[in-house]
């Protein structure tokens, strides 16, 4: 503590000065004392408030972050979500990103256990985990219903739905026309987006570059579920002297006669092309059946051919890049996924569905010319990262890649408009 003291004449007043000082040292004294005493009893100072807390995550190596974006995660009941992981596909599947987003946002730090402080509400609704019986794929005519039921249970007992009609509520759709929630094309068409959804953000994997009714939703494209151990065990097993000896590589549904029993052509016909040209083609390496070993013989190839399937996307895609084989992506206007952190259009070939017969010259074309550059490009780790869910949030992941891209979308967040409104006012 700085005392001020005032400049008195000694001489002409030397016992008044006298008495001053003693005064002083007194009224000194008191002060001293008691300023200690408060300082040593004294409660501290208050901790910063929830917002001030808040964990920011780090920067993308572009420069961007997640600013002081928050979720709120439903708590629902079972059904909806944690009775469909008793079959052990639920959470391994292609269509598992739905699983593995909600798991890595429970432990994420932009959770918010208070409501009123969340810019985003996930919604964890399993639709891709009811494997038929049949066929063993999954069967998602149950999805509509599901979604309906747990929209009617978070809107009687919370205000947040009703008060934006899910404006800044959160799905997951991870097959095969996303938002549509069929797997076939002309059917999902036809149903459209539920109206219920239509205001809401959809994370889907389904995404193309033309109009299209399964994508008029605001929406996120996403990859594919890919798990991250069995990429991480692909590498591992690689011999000491492992060589990439297989030119092209595809392994997967290829028919003979493209049209099936429901008299719909698969692929647009674009894989039963694939397979009639180049089945004699020794430098291409195409099967028809399942193997479950068959990452190591992506992790051995040059070129790994992506067609579309029903729907233009594909595993296939993250697998490639996440095992250093270069994509072929065979989908005309596919949307591809978290495109401000994968730089595509370095790291894959694209080759239109039409040009399919002349593979062979635009692969040699490559080998000619730039084969090595999109290598290089492709071992980049972030790129990699970028398109794996991992069970918890890691900067530069496919989760933070989705949080980072719902935070470009504050624009629809309540709790940020009212922030925003606040500070203009302030100002």
């Amino acid at each position: 503590m700085k005392l001020q003291t005032h400049n008195y004449n000694y001489n002409n007043n030397k016992h008044g000065s006298a008495s001053f000082y003693k005064w002083l040292l007194c009224i000194s004294l008191t002060l001293y004392f008691s300023t200690s005493y408060l300082i040593t009893t004294s409660p501290p100072p208050p901790s910063p408030s929830p917002q001030k807390q808040r964990t920011l995550f780090e920067s993308t190596p572009t420069g961007s972050s997640l600013k002081n974006l928050r979720v709120f995660i439903y708590d629902l009941p079972s059904k909806y979500n944690a009775d469909w992981l008793s079959n052990e596909r639920c959470r391994t599947h292609l269509f598992a990103s739905e699983v593995a987003i909600h798991k890595a946002l429970l432990s994420s730090h932009v959770r918010t256990f208070d409501p009123y402080d969340a810019d985003f509400f996930f919604v964890p609704v399993y639709v891709s985990c009811n494997f038929s019986t049949v066929n063993g794929f999954p069967a998602i005519g149950h999805a509509r219903s599901l979604i309906s039921s747990a929209v009617k249970l978070i809107s009687d007992h919370f205000p947040f739905w009703n008060r934006s009609q899910g404006r800044d509520h959160v799905f997951v759709a991870s097959h095969d026309f996303g938002s549509c929630f069929h797997t076939l094309e002309d059917v999902a068409i036809a149903d459209g987006v539920p109206e219920i959804m239509k205001k809401s953000i959809v994370l889907q994997t389904f995404g193309v570059t033309y109009k299209h009714p399964c994508q008029e939703v605001e929406n996120v494209v996403i990859p594919p579920y890919v798990s991250p151990e069995s990429v991480r065990n692909t590498v591992e097993k690689l011999p000491a002297n492992w060589q990439r000896d297989i030119w092209v590589f595809f392994r997967g549904k290829m028919e003979v006669h493209p049209k099936n029993v429901s008299g719909r052509y698969y692929s647009k016909k674009v894989r039963t092309m694939i397979w009639r040209k180049f089945n004699g083609d020794r430098r291409f390496y195409l099967q028809r059946h399942r193997f479950t070993g068959y990452q190591s013989e992506i992790a051995r190839s040059v070129f790994c051919l992506c067609p579309l399937g029903w729907a233009p996307w594909s595993p296939r895609l993250v697998e490639s890049v996440a095992l250093g084989c270069v994509p072929v992506i065979i989908a005309d206007g596919i949307r591809l996924p978290f495109s401000s952190a994968v730089r595509w259009p370095e790291i894959s070939l694209t080759v239109a569905e039409r040009d399919v017969g002349k593979l062979a010259e635009i692969l040699e074309r490559v080998v000619a010319t730039n084969l090595s550059d999109i290598q290089r490009n492709l071992w980049d780790p972030m790129t990699k990262k970028a398109l794996l869910f991992n069970e918890r949030v890691q900067v530069g992941d496919a989760t933070w890649q989705v949080l980072r891209s719902l935070s470009e979308k504050l624009d629809r967040s309540l709790r940020s408009s009212r922030v925003s409104r606040q500070l203009d006012f302030a100002t």
